[in-house]
């Protein structure tokens, strides 16, 4: 089978083509990615000289590219992870999600119903978010049937995109499966997300940014254990069917913060006074959701599905990775993402 990944250079796109390529060797991945910002080659090096792995550079907002990879794979099932995903860039220029994760979205649907001519073993899979569901308050869950009430721009492009996929199942017949889940974690996240960023200004004694008080709550899952739910669901979900993915793992903001600083404290020698000591309480961003919190009962009851990693276990693993991998953290902190980093947070203090 020829399995078409798209954003597979990006942070669970290169996890899960890591996990899989090396496993599945009856399956052909064509990783297919534009390289953008928070994209690297060298997320795959494990893969990339592997026989059934091919990547080809492309942009999935220019139709006649995706067109092309189309006509020389002719995959049978599509991966979708391409997507802008970072919510304060999408405050701040919202333009780019829009092209990304909607056009880019509808290009692919529009490619899978032209050359997909019966709908036997083929399928669509949309990786999406928690964050379309908007905001909880201090209890409850997001299950598969709550409605989209999304407060950012990112989480409306990919609303929006969710609801072209949904569409595109019921008036075409395409055969499509929507994932949402939590906050994922890991190695290869690119360092603009909260867990890299701390850890690496943990690491060089720079402020450990917090929005507001830090109450905001999130729901965290390890990226492989988010890879293998992917795989469940490609593998074995049901057509039209919706799976929340998440790691029971719900924490405050500054819960994570402070819990990375008591690892960086194990693993350095420095004292935790020292770590904590680092935290900056800064202004909130508009629209900031309070709570996530997936149920997962459909995907554990249907596939079998349950988390592996334990959020204080991935955590370790997780720092330890940055520090062992100063290498691949100076090669994706270019000038441009520094200079994103100094703006976002200028006028926060």
């Amino acid at each position: 089978m020829n399995i078409l990944v798209t954003g597979g250079a990006g942070f669970i796109g290169s996890n899960f083509l890591n996990y899989l390529v090396p496993k599945e060797q009856d399956h052909h991945f064509i990783n297919y990615d534009n390289l953008t910002y928070a994209a690297n080659p060298l997320n795959l090096d494990k893969v990339k000289d592997k026989r059934n792995y091919s990547f080809v550079l492309g942009d999935i907002t220019n139709y006649h590219e995706v067109e092309s990879v189309f006509e020389k794979y002719v995959p049978s099932l599509v991966i979708h992870f391409a997507a802008e995903s970072h919510v304060d860039r999408s405050i701040l220029g919202p333009a780019e999600f829009l092209r990304t994760n909607i056009q880019g979205t509808f290009n692919l649907l529009e490619a899978c119903r032209k050359y997909w001519e019966d709908s036997q073993d083929k399928l669509f899979l949309q990786v999406s978010t928690d964050e379309v569901y908007g905001s909880l308050p201090e209890t409850g869950y997001f299950t598969e049937e709550t409605a989209y009430n999304p407060s950012n721009p990112y989480s409306a492009s990919k609303a929006s995109a969710d609801h072209f996929v949904r569409a595109y199942g019921r008036t075409y017949g395409l055969p499509v499966i929507i994932t949402n889940c939590s906050n994922n974690y890991g190695p290869y996240q690119f360092p603009e997300k909260l867990i890299p960023l701390m850890i690496l200004n943990a690491y060089h004694g720079k402020a450990l940014p917090v929005y507001g008080r830090g109450e905001n709550v999130r729901d965290w899952i390890y990226v492989e254990d988010h890879c293998r739910a992917l795989w469940t669901v490609a593998r074995g979900g049901s057509v039209g069917e919706t799976y929340n993915i998440g790691g029971k793992n719900e924490y405050k903001n500054l819960e994570v913060v402070r819990e990375i600083c008591r690892i960086m404290a194990e693993e350095t020698g420095k004292t935790l006074d020292y770590y904590e000591g680092l935290v900056t309480f800064v202004k909130d961003r508009p629209g900031h959701d309070h709570r996530y919190a997936l149920d997962t009962s459909k995907i554990e009851r249907t596939l079998n599905w349950f988390p592996r990693e334990s959020f204080k276990t991935g955590l370790k693993k997780t720092v330890r990775w940055y520090l062992k991998q100063m290498d691949w953290v100076e090669s994706v902190q270019t000038g441009a993402y520094r200079q994103w980093i100094e703006k976002n947070y200028r006028d926060r203090g």
